[in-house]
């Protein structure tokens, strides 16, 4: 019976892999970020700068000069011969991570299978590992790397050398070379350190004047990975951006809630490799990672995924329930998919930062204290005790966020467009030329119209000539953003914006003197609902 469930498992993996390759490849923007990579390398062997190269959608080569070397070979093949090896590799890698977590979950030699294939099955069904085969992403061969370091799994005499490896491709795996000084592995931390620097010393080699560039400014330059204030970067410090705290005090915030957060994870890491359970301590070093990156992009997110099946493979339920509510995260968007029910600012905060919030709990209150525990023998409460003790934890968690406002800046896709977009019907669709926005101008004091996306809602209006200005408010507790009123056409003033928290969203629209003399509020909260 279990050799026919692994067998089914497996054959989910397989159908799992097979689809998500064929929609990948079928879709016009397929492995935008392997394009990024064969393109600057393609730039490079021409003899162009490396850290000069954007790609047709902006985007520019983000990793250190070492990356580029190891990334060479790609460009020895044609393209599509690359994206098709690196989708096979990506699938490949997957299964490289769930052996290894796999044995940290099963009990028995003899369970070992099915809970190997279990992971590698959940693992091709979140969110990051999706992503990472949509984008092209270096990422998840990075967390292999860092895991079997981690674990212990490569042999005595090489251990720290795949943590200097991928630390040299993307550098927040430095965080493992903590890990194993903390953890008293300091042969495998000097090994790590060591071929961390030989890998860049490589990369100066080969490419000294891009090496002289990265190193000298490009790696502080975090502006050029893109929008970090979006919700697709579910860092702690994304999450401080989205909060709209205040530029100046930004950094010195970020990093004390990121030393606190480094500083308990790898106490408890420690404490979990004392106690025989090296899987558990070196997961959650890599979530750590996750949470103090300055930007966490899906791709990146493998390390939570893991977390959350090493939780639901815990004993009791409190263990359980946040292992299965930390994997639905992972799974599912839960800013768009819960974000018409969320009737307050608060809780729609939550699910837009769920993976944010759900990696840094599991990191200061959860994951490593929890694993422990659940090593020792100890009296178990009833069940019935233990499921109150879930529900209202999990109730005074909504309750909290339900009575937080929601500021403005934290609606990261919030733009008002200017004179040069008028041009685009995308963004000005109510009326198009001189004589059909001025029939508007009579009507006060607003008209405008709405449309619906994936992920925002575009509004465009006209105003009357007793409006002289207009603010929209994304949700309550914020400052407002002040609205452009264009004037492209005689006659006519009109205006264009786009916004992500729509629900909770309130126009005004002031006379000269100051006086507000329209509110809109329900009529966006209707677009908001309306069907995408």
């Amino acid at each position: 019976m279990r050799d026919r469930r692994v067998v089914l498992v497996w054959a989910g993996f397989a159908v799992t892999a097979l689809v998500s390759t064929v929609l990948v490849l079928r879709r016009p923007d397929r492995l935008s970020d392997l394009h990024i990579y064969y393109g600057a390398l393609a730039q490079l062997r021409s003899g162009r700068p490396l850290y000069t190269y954007v790609a047709e959608n902006g985007g520019p080569f983000t990793y250190p000069p070492f990356a580029a070397v190891a990334l060479w070979p790609v460009t020895a093949v044609t393209e599509s011969v690359a994206q098709v090896i690196w989708l096979l590799l990506t699938v490949a890698a997957v299964v490289a991570i769930a052996v290894p977590v796999g044995g940290v979950l099963a009990s028995g030699r003899s369970r070992r299978p099915l809970a190997v294939a279990t992971v590698a099955a959940v693992l091709m069904l979140s969110a990051p590992v999706q992503s990472n085969l949509r984008f092209g992403q270096v990422s998840i061969f990075v967390v292999l790397l860092a895991l079997l370091d981690g674990m212990g799994v490569a042999p005595p005499r090489f251990r720290g050398i795949l943590v200097g490896v991928a630390a040299a491709i993307k550098l927040t795996p430095l965080l493992f070379v903590v890990y194993f000084l903390a953890s008293g592995r300091y042969r495998d931390a000097g090994r790590a350190a060591l071929t961390f620097v030989a890998c860049a010393g490589i990369g100066a080699a080969v490419l000294p004047a891009e090496s002289r560039s990265y190193w000298t400014g490009t790696v502080f330059q975090t502006s050029r990975i893109g929008n970090l204030a979006s919700l697709g970067n579910q860092s702690l410090h994304g999450m401080l951006l989205r909060l709209g705290v205040d530029e100046a005090s930004l950094p010195l915030v970020w990093a004390a809630l990121v030393g606190a957060i480094c500083a308990v994870a790898l106490l408890r890491a420690r404490q979990l490799t004392r106690h025989g359970r090296p899987g558990h301590g070196a997961v959650l070093v890599g979530c750590a990672t996750v949470a103090a990156s300055p930007v966490s992009w899906t791709h990146h997110q493998v390390w939570p995924v893991l977390a959350a099946m090493l939780l639901i493979g815990a004993s009791g339920p409190a263990r359980k329930v946040a292992g299965a509510a930390l994997l639905v995260t992972m799974v599912l968007s839960l800013g768009a998919v819960l974000g018409p029910v969320s009737t307050r600012p608060g809780v729609q905060f939550l699910f837009e930062n769920a993976r944010a919030l759900g990696v840094c709990a599991l990191c200061l209150a959860g994951f490593g204290g929890i694993a422990v525990a659940a090593s020792r023998p100890h009296r178990q409460p009833t069940v019935g005790r233990a499921w109150l003790r879930v529900g209202v934890a999990a109730t005074a968690t909504l309750a909290f966020f339900a009575v937080q406002p929601l500021p403005a800046g934290a609606d990261p896709t919030f733009k008002a467009y200017t004179l040069d977009d008028v041009v685009n019907p995308r963004y000005f669709f109510v009326c198009r030329g001189p004589a059909a926005c001025a029939a508007y101008g009579t009507r006060p004091p607003v008209t405008f119209g709405t449309r619906t996306e994936k992920t925002k809602v575009r509004v465009n209006g006209i105003v009357s000539p007793q409006v002289a200005r207009l603010e929209y408010y994304s949700a309550p507790g914020g400052a407002p953003r002040v609205i452009p009123l264009l004037a492209p056409y005689p006659g006519s003033r009109t205006f264009s914006f786009r916004s992500a928290t729509m629900a909770h969203g309130r126009l005004v629209a002031y006379a000269a003197d100051g006086r507000p003399i329209a509110t809109y509020d329900d009529e966006l909260a209707a677009a908001f609902r309306a069907p995408q």
